[in-house]
């Protein structure tokens, strides 16, 4: 998927839908596909690269950041922040993190 972000989107972004920045802290997980990704692109920083990762390993990166967790997950996954097995039982970072510098 690609939106056309602005730096005023993400600015918006931060300021109206996050508690926190450090540590990630989501108010909501808002309708808009484009906020959607704009908080997913700085989720997606809080993975590593090359490294494979259970499902519950991925739900306990998520889980402090926004308590539905379950629908995080599947969004980084459509969205192809993240990739995984047919069997869900490993995980990966898909996405190039030097794209989303810019959100962070």
């Amino acid at each position: 998927m690609q939106f056309d972000i602005t730096e005023k989107d993400i600015h918006q972004a931060k300021e109206t839908l996050l508690i926190s920045r450090n540590p990630l802290v989501f108010k909501v997980f808002p309708k808009k596909e484009k906020r959607k990704y704009i908080l997913l692109c700085m989720l997606a920083h809080l993975f590593e690269g090359n490294k494979k990762y259970t499902e519950s390993e991925i739900n306990d990166i998520i889980r402090p950041v926004y308590e539905d967790f379950v629908t995080i997950r599947r969004y980084l996954i459509d969205y192809r922040f993240l990739a995984r097995t047919i069997d869900c039982r490993s995980y990966w970072l898909e996405a190039d993190l030097e794209l989303y510098k810019r959100f962070l």
